[in-house]
């Protein structure tokens, strides 16, 4: 079997840059070690002319953002013939779209916090009414984003300018979400296989930006099933237990895959929920293009089902060089 040439395609032009490095580079080492010629490719226009003449046989995108995560990519990699690893580009322009994945969640029957949509130009007063009507607190969050970048609590209406315009840095669009209290869950799915279920607790208000990758204040658990009749177990502080009752475990992955399909997402993904104190699950998104980087949770969650970090980006390849996918149309995709 011949050497397979993998591009790796990191970086980009969005606020998310440091991040995709990081996944790149992690990426880019672990398919060196499995032996493949690995090309890194720093993406820094929509051209990605490195691309060409090149004998590439996979492109392993590690972009996060914006060209990386809404289509754009994989846009580009379709016309030039390049199969590529994780969704295809309907799916990645969705799930980039918060606003339309929910109209996706919904249109499933899966349950997600309930929402309103701000676009600009915003009339602020107008808005801060329609938040105090809404019920606080809640969660605003910008419609195409990642990392949590831009994301803010509302509990009380106080700083409800800044929060808004730190929404609106991010685009044109933001939404304002009904905030749900429960436990804090991702789930990654490979192969349309869920993987074990990591609980996420910080001691911060959310995971955001700086929880994720620079204060150190967060912790992970995987978490494991309990057949024990542990009823008060979601009264606990949050985290404190790392048990999740054996059927509440099994619908949460069953959810996990509902959502990831009703994106139309292919290879993997990765899909953050909530489980608030009457056992209902929220789903609130689905990252086509999870971190790579040491404290990244699909790598995390392949480590608790024994698929060591290697092993994870040889399998995306793998699926990537599968010849056809279904698309969100139903249609086949080559």
């Amino acid at each position: 079997m011949r050497t397979r040439n993998i591009a790796v395609l990191m970086g980009g032009v969005s606020s998310e840059r440091e991040i995709s490095l990081r996944s790149g580079n992690a990426v880019a080492k672990a398919l060196k070690d499995a032996g493949n010629n690995v090309i890194c490719i720093d993406v820094k226009d929509e051209n990605i002319k490195e691309l060409d003449h090149k004998g590439i046989d996979v492109a392993f995108i590690a972009l996060h953002g914006y060209f990386g995560e809404d289509g754009g990519v994989q846009q580009l990699l379709e016309v030039k013939g390049i199969p590529y690893t994780g969704s295809g580009v309907d799916a990645s322009r969705i799930a980039m779209d918060k606003v339309e994945s929910k109209r996706c969640f919904l249109d499933a029957g899966l349950r997600t916090p309930e929402y309103f949509s701000l676009k600009k130009p915003v009339n602020l007063a107008d808005i801060e009414q329609e938040i105090q009507e809404f019920g606080l607190p809640v969660v605003i969050k910008p419609t195409n984003g990642g990392s949590s970048i831009g994301v803010s609590i509302i509990k009380d209406g106080s700083n409800f300018h800044h929060h808004v315009g730190e929404a609106l840095k991010c685009g044109d669009e933001a939404f304002v979400e009904r905030y749900v209290s429960g436990r804090e869950l991702t789930i990654g799915i490979l192969d349309n296989r869920a993987l074990p279920i990591i609980e996420i607790c910080v001691s911060d208000d959310f995971f955001d930006y700086n929880a994720k990758y620079n204060s150190g204040k967060t912790r992970y658990f995987v978490i494991n099933k309990t057949f024990e009749n542990k009823t008060n177990i979601l009264n606990t502080p949050p985290c404190a237990v790392g048990f999740l009752d054996a059927a509440l475990y099994d619908k949460a992955q069953e959810l996990a895959i509902e959502a990831h399909n009703a994106i139309g997402c292919r290879g993997f993904s990765r899909v953050d929920m909530l489980l608030d104190n009457k056992n209902d699950f929220y789903i609130l998104e689905v990252n086509t293009i999870p971190g790579f980087t040491e404290k990244s949770l699909l790598p995390m969650a392949a480590r608790a089902a024994d698929i060591s970090f290697t092993a994870l980006c040889e399998k995306i390849v793998d699926l990537a060089s599968q010849k056809s996918f279904v698309s969100i149309d139903g249609s086949i995709k080559n």
